[in-house]
Parts: C-alpha cells; sequence; structure tokens
C-alpha cells in the first residue's frame, strides 16, 4: 500500500502521559488518535505552552478519534482547536457527555475562567462532536482511492472507553490493513464495566503498557485490604486521603465502598462518612448515575435489589471551596474517622494538597494511593518515601511524612501485564506488529520480552517495538 498506512508519536512513547497518535493513511490524509496533556516530569520543565504547542500537521487530519476524557488524553483540545483544527471529534456516546466536563475543567485551570470564552469554547467543541454507537463501523472515507471505517469497542478503562479499530482499504493498488489502537485498557473485574473483550483481529496493534511488568492483585484481595485501611482508620481516629481522578477511580471506589458499608456489621462502620470534596468528581458522578445502561450485569443486580451504589447514605459532597476549608480543618482538628476521596490523582494540585499539608505530619491518619503515580509528581514522592518515614515539598513547603502511606495496586483502572497478553493472545487472527506506547521504558521493555516470549510459545512471527524505535 505504498508504504501507507505509516503511525507517528506526537506524546506517550516512551512515558504515561500525552497520549496522541497519528495514523498517516496517504500523504494528504491522517488520523489522530487523543491530543493528551503531559504531567509530572513528562511536562520537561517547559512553561505549558511550549510544551503543548501543536507542531504537527492540521490540514491532511480526517478526523481526531477519542479514546476516553482523562486529561492525559484529551487535555490538548483546547491547543489543537487553538492551532486552527476544524475537523470532526469521534468519541463513544458516553464520552461524548463526558468530555466537554473534562474541557471546562481544563481550561478553568490552563486558560481562563471567563464563563463567556469557555461557553464559547465548549460551544465549537459540541459543533464537533460526533459520538458513536460500540461495535459500528463509521466510514470516514469511501472513494476512488481509498474506503477508511473506524468502530469503537468497549476498553472497559473508564465510563466511555474505547479501543480503536481503523480499517484503511486500497481501491487502487488492492489491500486492506486493519490498525487496533488500545488506548488505555481497563483491567478484568472492575467495579462498574464490563470487562474489555480482543478485536477479532488486527495487523497492527499500537498497545498501552503502563504496567506491563507488573501483575495487579485481585478484586477481593484489593477489597479486603481497602476495608484493612480503613478498619486502621477507625481504630486510629484517623481519615484516610485518597487522592484519585475525578472520572474514573473516584465512582469505582464509591462503588466499593457501599458494598463495604452494606456488608458490614460493626456500628463505627455504618456512620462512616464518605466524603467526595470535588465539584468536578461531583458532576461526573451524576453523568455515571445518568449514564447506567453502560454499567455492568453487576451494577445492575444492585440497583434491582434496591441499593444505589453511587448515591448512598453515607456518602458526602463537598461543594464551595470555602466549605472545602472547613471540612480540611474539622478532620484536622477532631479525629474524626472519614475516608476523603480529592483530586488530583497524583497529587500535583487540587484540594487533596490541602488535605495533605494539614494532614501528612499526624500519624493518625492514612494516605491511600490506588492509581499510578507519575514520576516527578507529589504522589510519587510520598508513595516512595512515605513508608520509610521520609519527605515532600507541597506549595513550596517540606512536609515530613507520618501518616500511614498505603498503595492498592489493583484498583488501577489499567490492564495488567497479564491482561495485556491476554488482549494480544486472545485474538482470533493475531497481528504481526505490536508497538507499544504509553509506559515507562521499564515497563515497556519487558512487555517486549512477553510478548515475544508469548509469540514464540505458539510458534507465530511477531514484531514487538517500543514507539520511541520510531522517533525522527
Amino acid at each position: 500500500m505504498d508504504g501507507y498506512p505509516r503511525i507517528l508519536h506526537h506524546g506517550a512513547a516512551e512515558g504515561v502521559t500525552g497520549s496522541c497518535h497519528r495514523l498517516q493513511i496517504a500523504a494528504d490524509r491522517a488520523l489522530l488518535i487523543d491530543c493528551g496533556l503531559f504531567q509530572g516530569a513528562e511536562a520537561g520543565g517547559q512553561d505549558t505552552l511550549s510544551r503543548h504547542r501543536i507542531d504537527f500537521p492540521l490540514d491532511d487530519l480526517l478526523a481526531l478519534i477519542v479514546t476516553h476524557v482523562h486529561i492525559d488524553h484529551v487535555g490538548r483540545l483546547p491547543y489543537l482547536l487553538a492551532a486552527g483544527y476544524q475537523g470532526p471529534i469521534l468519541c463513544s456516546r458516553p464520552s461524548a457527555e463526558l468530555l466537554p466536563l473534562v474541557i471546562e475543567d481544563a481550561l478553568k485551570v490552563g486558560f481562563t475562567r471567563d464563563a463567556r470564552l469557555i461557553q464559547r469554547f465548549l460551544a465549537e467543541v459540541g459543533e464537533r462532536l460526533l459520538p458513536l454507537d460500540y461495535k459500528q463501523w463509521h466510514t470516514l472515507v469511501d472513494d476512488a482511492r481509498q474506503r477508511v471505517r473506524v468502530r469503537l469497542q468497549r476498553a472497559g478503562h473508564i465510563l466511555g472507553s474505547a479501543y480503536v479499530e481503523i480499517d484503511v482499504q486500497d481501491h487502487e493498488r488492492g489491500g486492506e490493513r486493519r490498525i487496533v489502537f488500545s488506548g488505555d485498557l481497563g483491567a478484568p473485574h472492575a467495579p462498574l464495566l464490563p470487562a474489555p473483550k480482543s478485536p477479532q483481529r488486527a495487523d497492527v496493534v499500537v498497545l498501552e503498557s503502563t504496567y506491563g511488568d507488573r501483575r495487579h492483585e485481585g478484586r477481593a484481595e484489593r477489597r479486603e485490604r481497602l476495608r484493612g485501611a480503613i478498619d486502621r482508620a477507625l481504630t486510629d481516629q484517623g481519615t484516610v486521603i485518597i487522592p484519585a481522578f475525578s472520572i474514573g477511580r473516584t465512582q469505582e471506589l464509591l462503588y466499593e465502598l457501599e458494598g463495604l458499608i452494606h456488608r458490614a456489621r460493626e456500628p463505627r462502620w455504618q456512620g462512616l462518612e464518605i466524603i467526595v470534596d470535588s465539584p468536578l468528581a461531583a458532576r461526573f458522578t451524576d453523568s455515571y448515575r445518568r449514564l447506567k445502561p453502560y454499567w455492568d450485569a453487576e451494577a445492575h443486580a444492585r440497583v434491582r435489589s434496591g441499593r444505589h451504589p453511587l448515591s448512598f447514605d453515607n456518602l458526602y459532597t463537598v461543594d464551595s471551596h470555602a466549605e472545602h476549608l472547613q471540612t480540611v480543618d474539622y478532620l484536622a482538628r477532631t479525629g474524626r474517622p472519614a475516608v476523603v476521596l480529592a483530586a488530583s490523582g497524583m497529587a500535583a494540585g487540587g484540594r487533596v494538597v490541602n488535605y495533605l499539608k494539614a494532614m501528612l505530619e499526624d500519624p493518625r491518619h492514612a494516605v491511600l494511593f490506588v492509581g499510578y503515580q507519575a514520576a516527578g509528581t507529589p504522589g510519587r514522592d510520598i508513595q516512595r518515601y512515605g513508608p520509610s518515614g521520609g519527605w515532600v515539598v507541597l506549595d513550596g513547603r517540606r512536609y515530613e511524612i507520618r501518616a500511614r502511606v498505603e498503595s492498592l495496586s489493583g484498583y488501577s483502572a489499567h490492564a495488567d501485564q497479564k491482561d495485556l497478553l491476554n488482549f494480544i493472545g486472545r485474538m482470533g487472527h493475531r497481528p504481526e506488529e505490536v508497538r507499544l506506547i504509553h509506559g515507562d521504558v521499564p515497563a515497556q521493555r519487558t512487555l517486549q520480552a512477553e510478548l515475544q516470549r508469548q509469540a514464540r510459545a505458539r510458534g507465530e512471527p511477531l514484531r514487538v517495538t517500543r514507539a520511541e524505535d520510531h522517533m525522527a
């Protein structure tokens, strides 16, 4: 097919943030898969505008395809539109509802708080959005030269997440290629969401590798560890602080906490307050409730039994900034046991920082990490140095870490090494090439070796490369 399709990377080639990948299907035609922000050390120490400037061609783009609405996959959208992109934005139907919330928040943090400008930008995004049903092919081009089709499949990462199948047929020279972009794949048995199923076939798979060198504990084990962490806080008369992403992780944890409270018999559990201190997370939780048709069978069974997994009696939402400051002060002073979920998920900003500043130096409290902590973020520093009595810098001040620090890797919304191997291994027609993205270099190298070992065991040829091998 004359050297096409070709895959280029504008982010997440040798790291886990800034996902942005270009599928060049002809000299004058391309697709962009995601356009995310760089975070932590991957932001490079540069000013935000310089690091996130769009420095790749736009005039040949047929569409932007959004795999899901986490900021490291969509956060560069304002920069993309400002640079002159005028094409459609394809995503799943749930993502089409959630995306404006994410972009509004990103604009307020990084661009402007002018409500009129924000609404004008959101209106433009709304005009570009083209929601797609899962499992249905959507034709972007069908002319004398090519037919290009796109299909979204459930990825199980967060509500609305998808992996992308792209079918490119060359009418002039003959031949057909199917390229799959995994986006971020979820772990099986995650709360609320059906597990992803492997595609039937692909010639090339562009595969995330965030946990390519690790295995998660099972859901029963991680749920027991979550219960244990909270039990210890109840005994110590302290607060469990959970830095959590506003979308996905917060809702999954609420689901699990509702189950723990429902099954508990001890009075102290019955009265335990679960506090969501994030207006954005509260808005996402409302959207999750409205998008109930996309929940999995287990969640629907809970609802039929009369339970409300995302809206239960012990759940309390903090809205205003004044109320937030009062809550931080009250919990720090009184030691009333509580579980607080607050953004950001890597403790790099947001309301969780005030909780950490007030409670990190008090051994009654605990910090519980339930997701990936990127290098260069305060979350990574607390996770790494906290268990040995280290310190962290927050807002320019050094804080000794005396609170208990625990990590539950099983609550990551990412597939682990076994899941990633199964995603490839369970395909009916396996690919000739797997290209690894969205992972630290050690994770990519480990997964690369395991994929090659798996292919050799099957007696099948497979080329496994890392995105950085293809960088100019």
